[in-house]
């Protein structure tokens, strides 16, 4: 059984639950090629910016809408993402906008995106949300 399995038995994410649209997210950020792929075409973009005050340490994180995350990471990869959690598009561009910000952030404790292995994003995202589900 791997991390991911036992991290996602412990929380008790059944097939629908919040663990398993988290599992679901962090697997897709890796497909993509890690979150500093990801962060790289935010910035190019034109939300630049918006990354910085996600990875600064001294700044308040900016929100993004589902219709940026939408344009700037385009419909094939937010169907992908869809597909995976069985939602729409819309939906799932909704779910980045809410997460994405957050993975990022505690991915950037001393303002700086650590070397995003596998293991690494995915122990770190369920830190973030067994915060979510048990504070």
């Amino acid at each position: 059984m791997g991390l991911l399995d036992q991290v996602t038995g412990m929380l008790g994410g059944g097939q629908g639950g919040e663990a398993s649209k988290f599992q679901a997210i962090l697997s897709w950020v890796n497909e993509q090629g890690g979150v500093q792929a990801i962060l790289d075409k935010f910035r190019q973009g034109g939300l630049a910016s918006v990354v910085e005050s996600w990875i600064s340490s001294s700044m308040t994180n900016q929100s993004i809408s589902a219709g940026q995350i939408q344009d700037v990471l385009g419909s094939p990869a937010i169907g992908a993402l869809a597909s995976k959690l069985g939602i729409d598009a819309g939906k799932a561009s909704s779910l980045l906008a809410e997460y994405l910000p957050q993975i990022v952030d505690k991915l950037s404790p001393e303002g700086e995106v650590k070397a995003d292995n596998g293991n690494d994003l995915l122990a770190k995202g369920f830190d973030l949300l067994k915060g979510k589900l048990f504070s």
